[in-house]
């Protein structure tokens, strides 16, 4: 089965982008989107032309910002939004959806903001994620995925000296934070199977950098080691376009 992640840095503006054609053409069993900056009745307007998935939803409380949507063929047993934690659960950051034989978490990582405002609080936030992961974990294996807005490497990032605890997405303490979810039994797909790959997910819409190759990893598919043996591929799709992130995905059979 092929698992889909893509942040589309608004679901309305993307779907008036040729937004159907690049969903079927990617042939996904379970398609997470992030940034939809929607409310759950416009998620589902936007995406009425997609037949025979079934739409979950986690919009924020503020219109028009963040928000979390996973269409999937098979219905969910079970549908959860957010953590359980009133503080984090106002931004609809994660969506969970349990399945047969795991569950599938869709996120939208904290950004640390400019000047790094959110910093401490995204520490925080990392740390209460990874509890409910492994919470979810003493049930079933995991497979969460989504835009973690951190570079973990430095080949996850261009210009890796000049970011240095400069930038939100490459600061110490969010690098610790994604050490944490790999050191607490998830793996990063992407970078397991391919150890030495220079990909990119996102890219500045400023001075050409997608044409340039200046980019971000921003988007992971991490998986509960118990399954990892079950992974087959794990993709990063740069060609296609809509938004400032491209789409990034598994192979996982069960």
């Amino acid at each position: 089965m092929k698992i889909i992640s893509w942040n589309v840095n608004g679901i309305r503006a993307v779907v008036k982008k040729d937004f159907k054609e690049k969903f079927e053409s990617l042939n996904a069993d379970y398609f997470c989107l992030q940034e939809t900056k929607a409310q759950d009745e416009q998620v589902a307007e936007a995406l009425a032309e997609i037949n025979n998935f079934q739409l979950s939803s986690n919009s924020a409380v503020k219109k028009g910002y963040s928000g979390t949507a996973i269409l999937s063929k098979e219905k969910p047993i079970s549908v959860q939004k957010g953590m359980g934690i009133e503080i984090h659960d106002q931004e609809g950051r994660i969506l969970t959806t349990e399945f047969e034989h795991f569950f599938l978490v869709n996120v939208y990582v904290v950004n640390s903001s400019s000047g790094l405002k959110r910093l401490d609080y995204r520490e925080q936030w990392d740390k209460d994620f990874l509890n409910y992961l492994k919470s979810l974990e003493e049930t079933k294996p995991v497979i969460v995925l989504g835009d973690f807005n951190v570079c973990h490497q430095r080949i996850d990032i261009a210009r890796p000296d000049s970011n240095y605890n400069k930038s939100p997405g490459y600061t110490q303490v969010e690098i610790d934070g994604m050490t944490n979810f790999l050191e607490a039994g998830f793996v990063d797909t992407f970078r397991a199977l391919h150890p030495d790959e220079v990909a990119y997910s996102w890219w500045s819409y400023r001075a050409g950098a997608r044409e340039k190759n200046i980019g971000w990893r921003l988007d992971y598919v991490l998986v509960s080691q118990s399954i990892f043996s079950k992974v087959k591929t794990s993709f990063i799709l740069p060609n296609i376009d809509g938004s400032d992130h491209c789409p990034v995905g598994v192979e996982i059979d069960f």
